[in-house]
C-alpha cells in the first residue's frame, strides 16, 4: 500500500469515527427530547407548591416521561393513582417525615456524574447538603424528621450478588454533624466485638426514640439485622439474612427482602416481617422479586416499587402475609407517606 494509500485509509476511518460520534450524540438528544415528551395515557401533571407538612398526602419521585420526570410530586395518600402535583425539585432517591426531607441527587459532570445529600425542608427548600460517595440506593429520616440516613453503591459494584461496597451515612439534621459511614461504629456480633475488612452496611431505618435504628450488616458472604444505638455508636446483630429493613410505625415488626434459595441469581428476593419480639418471619403474599426497601402505609400495609413500563410502579400488599398485591400508582418510586 502506498503513503497516498494509507493517508486515505486514515481519512477514511477519521470521518467514520466522526460519524458515529455525530449519530451518538443526535441519538442521544433525542431519546432525552423524548424523555421531556410526555406520553399518551401517562398520569396529569401540573407544576404547584408541594409540601412535606401537608397531611394525608403521598410524595414521591415522578417517573412518568415528560417535562416533569424526576420530580418530587404530591398526590392524595387516598388517591395515588389521580393528578399529581409537581415540585420542580429532581431526585433519584427521596424520603420525609415531620417536615424534613432527604433527597439524593445526581450533578452530572463533563468527565462524570457527582452524587449528594440534600436535606430539605417543609416548602422542599435546601437546608443542608452532603457530598455522596457513589450511586445512591437508599434514603430514610428519622420520624421525629431529626435524622436522615442515606445509602450509595461504591465503585460501581453489581447489588445482585455479594461482592459490592456500600456506604450507609446518618447525619443529626439539626446540628449538621455527620457519620460518613456505619463502619466507624463497634459491631457485636453473637454477644462480642466484631471485626472484618469486608463489613458493609445498607438500608437504614429509624426508631422513634432518636436514639434506636436498624440496618443491614453483610460480612464473609452473609447479611444480617442490626439494631443500632446512636448515642454509643454501635451495632448489634439481631437476625440473619435480612436486607433493607423497614421498622413498623408502632415498632414491633421489620419488613425486609430475604434471599430465597432456588431463585433466580438477578431475581432472588422474597418479601418477609419479622416480629422483633418473637422472631417469627412471615412471608408476604407478594411472588415477585422485590429490590426495594418497602415503606409502611399503615401498621397493616406495605408499599413498594416493582419494575414498570417508566421505570417503577408502586404496589401495596398486607404485612400479614395474607390478601393479594396490587398496583396503586405507575411511573413512581421512593415514596414517603405524609401523615
Amino acid at each position: 500500500m502506498t503513503a497516498r494509500n494509507r493517508v486515505l485509509v486514515l481519512v477514511c476511518a477519521l470521518l467514520v469515527l466522526a460519524g458515529v460520534a455525530v449519530a451518538s450524540v443526535l441519538h442521544a438528544s433525542a431519546r432525552a427530547d423524548r424523555r421531556n415528551q410526555a406520553r399518551p395515557g401517562g398520569p396529569r401533571i401540573t407544576a404547584g407548591p408541594v409540601s412535606l407538612t401537608d397531611s394525608r398526602r403521598l410524595v414521591f419521585r415522578n417517573m412518568a416521561w415528560g417535562p416533569h420526570r424526576d420530580e418530587l410530586t404530591s398526590v392524595p395518600a387516598s388517591g395515588p393513582s389521580g393528578p399529581r402535583v409537581a415540585s420542580k425539585v429532581k431526585c433519584l432517591r427521596f424520603y420525609a417525615a415531620s417536615g424534613t426531607g432527604v433527597c439524593l441527587q445526581a450533578a452530572h459532570g463533563t468527565v462524570q456524574d457527582t452524587y449528594r445529600a440534600v436535606i430539605l425542608d417543609a416548602g422542599l427548600h435546601e437546608r443542608a447538603r452532603y457530598d455522596v460517595p457513589g450511586i445512591p440506593s437508599r434514603a430514610r429520616v428519622s420520624p421525629s424528621g431529626r435524622y436522615a440516613a442515606w445509602t450509595a453503591f461504591v465503585g460501581g459494584d453489581s447489588y445482585a450478588g455479594t461482592n459490592f461496597s456500600t456506604r450507609a451515612a446518618i447525619v443529626d439534621t439539626r446540628t449538621g454533624k455527620l457519620t460518613p459511614s456505619l463502619e466507624a461504629y463497634r459491631v457485636i456480633k453473637d454477644g462480642r466485638t466484631y471485626h472484618a475488612a469486608d463489613v458493609n452496611f445498607w438500608g437504614v431505618t429509624f426508631a422513634s426514640d432518636d436514639r434506636t435504628f436498624y440496618a443491614t450488616m453483610a460480612t464473609h458472604g452473609s447479611t444480617y439485622l442490626v439494631r443500632g444505638d446512636l448515642p454509643t455508636r454501635t451495632v448489634t446483630t439481631v437476625h440473619t439474612n435480612v436486607e433493607c429493613p423497614s421498622l413498623s410505625p408502632d415498632g414491633t415488626r421489620i419488613a425486609y427482602k430475604k434471599r430465597v434459595k432456588g431463585l433466580p441469581a438477578d431475581a432472588p428476593w422474597h418479601l418477609y416481617v419479622l416480629d422483633l419480639r418473637t422472631g417469627h418471619e412471615t412471608a408476604l403474599s407478594e411472588s415477585r422479586s422485590v429490590d426495594d426497601q418497602a415503606v409502611w402505609r399503615d401498621d397493616h400495609t406495605l408499599v413498594y416499587a416493582l419494575p414498570g413500563d417508566y421505570g417503577a410502579d408502586l404496589y401495596t400488599t398486607p404485612s400479614d402475609g395474607t390478601g393479594t398485591p396490587h398496583r396503586i400508582s405507575t411511573a413512581a418510586v421512593s415514596p414517603a407517606y405524609i401523615n
